[in-house]
């Protein structure tokens, strides 16, 4: 009788079927949290790629108006001979330099603002004798 006793105070062992839905949960929760990072990692990839995509862009165009505005300048029959220094950053336009004239240097503030692409200009152009 002592040991029929002693058995009904042992605590009952988990299952071999109970372990492994255990494992199995444990499994399905982990590859849950995997996949949320993976998706979330996904994302910030993508939007980097876009970005990266984006100031490319804008590089291009910055260039892309940049040698239009020089070749504006260098059809102009007062404004072609000169050495006129242009740099654009983000649709802004600054150009550098000697001119000859007041009206010179006006005259190649309208040809940057011309150029299709151009947000403002920042006219440098500095007026010298000659």
């Amino acid at each position: 009788m002592a040991i029929g006793l002693s058995a009904c105070n042992k605590t009952e062992e988990r299952t071999t079927g109970q372990r492994v839905d255990e494992a199995i949960s444990k499994t399905e929760q982990a590859a849950q949290e995997a996949k949320k990072k993976a998706e979330t990692a996904a994302g910030e990839v993508s939007d980097a790629t876009r970005r990266a995509a984006s100031d490319a862009a804008a590089l291009v165009d910055d260039a892309t108006i940049t040698t239009k505005v020089k070749a504006g300048l260098a059809q102009d029959m007062d404004l072609g001979s000169l050495k006129i220094d242009v740099a654009t950053s983000a649709g802004v336009v600054t150009l550098s330099g000697p001119v000859k004239s007041e009206q010179a240097r006006e005259r190649a503030g309208q040809i940057a603002q011309g150029v299709s692409g151009v947000s403002s200009v920042v006219n440098k152009l500095t007026v010298s004798g000659g």
